[in-house]
């Protein structure tokens, strides 16, 4: 693999909130750090050249806008100027792990919205990586700005438009009832088998108090419905399982592809490894243009990230070391375009 310095300098916006997580791991462990942006920003500084560029869009409270910025502006890519408190708001969220993959959610405070006018000076951005954990953050309303003002690669996260916030601060999944709506402005759309459960309920649309995760061909549906409706590819991760990966081929029909996961020797946290594989997703298709090539780099992010506990920012190897572990796993990668 050759390297990036050849080419010209990228520029890659991270969207969503910076909470103050409260973390209760599986094993007991009590922690607590920021989560969220900041992982997929750290995640991606590891990734890109020190020319580049990488910025973070959140809204924080006023007692973290400092702590956040000292820390993301000890990495030399990362550019912390559109970090602001001027609403003193921020997400306070609190994470309890029942097991290593599952966890009840709990939110004390919240951010307000992401909007147009938040991202008006990174519109000449690569690539967009929308990463919200709750349905207001980044809106389908940004989301259509974006595409209308900038010719970037728009990543979404679908944790964000599939789960809400009652009164009471609990946070639950909801129907991702207004997919339709969303899907023309997305270019990479990334989710889990339970964010897929909550955007598709078939021809019926019906509710279930309790609904099933989907079958394999229910699945294969549901991405037929987001490509069909302007997705370029929709990314299906698996926990600890890997990922699958759905896309048009070139006659006009649909290519699945599983991805199988980066191993890791002992799972220490799994608290990040979403929005982790959400910047390796971003950067693998930045750098090759290529939707299976871009899901190794999520696994191996994700994996990474789960290798220590969620307040340690040095899990993150180099890019160098990363497309190491990628051979190791998946073999030869295929030549970066331009470089």
């Amino acid at each position: 693999m050759n390297d990036m310095k050849s080419r010209r300098s990228r520029k890659v916006a991270v969207l969503g909130p910076i909470p103050r997580d409260q973390v209760v791991t599986h094993a007991g462990e009590r922690f607590e750090k920021y989560g969220c942006v900041m992982y997929t920003a750290v995640a991606l500084s590891a990734l890109l050249d020190a020319g580049d560029t990488i910025v973070p869009i959140s809204h924080v409270r006023r007692r973290d806008e400092g702590p956040v910025k000292q820390i993301l502006g000890s990495f030399p890519n990362i550019d912390t100027s559109a970090i602001t408190s001027s609403a003193d708001q921020g997400d306070v969220v609190e994470l309890r792990y029942v097991d290593q993959n599952r966890r009840v959610e709990r939110q004390a405070s919240f951010m307000n919205p992401i909007l147009p006018a938040d991202i008006d000076k990174v519109l000449d951005a690569d690539v967009f990586v929308c990463v919200p954990i709750t349905d207001y953050e980044v809106g389908q309303p940004t989301l259509r700005y974006i595409k209308e003002h900038s010719g970037a690669t728009v990543v979404l996260d679908a944790h964000g438009p599939t789960m809400t916030l009652t009164r009471s601060g609990e946070r639950h999944p909801r129907i991702w009832a207004d997919l339709d709506v969303w899907l023309p402005y997305i270019d990479i759309l990334k989710m889990n088998l339970d964010e897929a459960g909550s955007a598709w309920l078939g021809e019926s649309a019906e509710v279930a108090a309790d609904p099933p995760r989907l079958s394999d061909e229910e699945l294969r549906g549901l991405a037929r419905h987001c490509l069909d409706r302007g997705v370029g590819a929709v990314c299906v991760t698996l926990d600890e399982h890997g990922c699958v990966s759905f896309r048009r081929d070139g006659s006009g029909g649909v290519t699945e592809e599983f991805v199988a996961p980066v191993p890791v020797e002992h799972v220490v946290d799994t608290t990040g490894a979403g929005d982790s594989f959400a910047a390796g997703l971003a950067y693998g298709y930045l750098a090759y243009r290529d939707h299976v090539v871009a899901c190794q780099y999520g696994n191996a992010m994700g994996a990474q990230r789960c290798t220590g506990p969620g307040t340690d920012l040095n899990v993150y190897l180099s890019r160098e070391e990363t497309e190491r572990q990628i051979r190791a796993t998946y073999g030869p990668q295929p030549h970066r375009p331009g470089a």
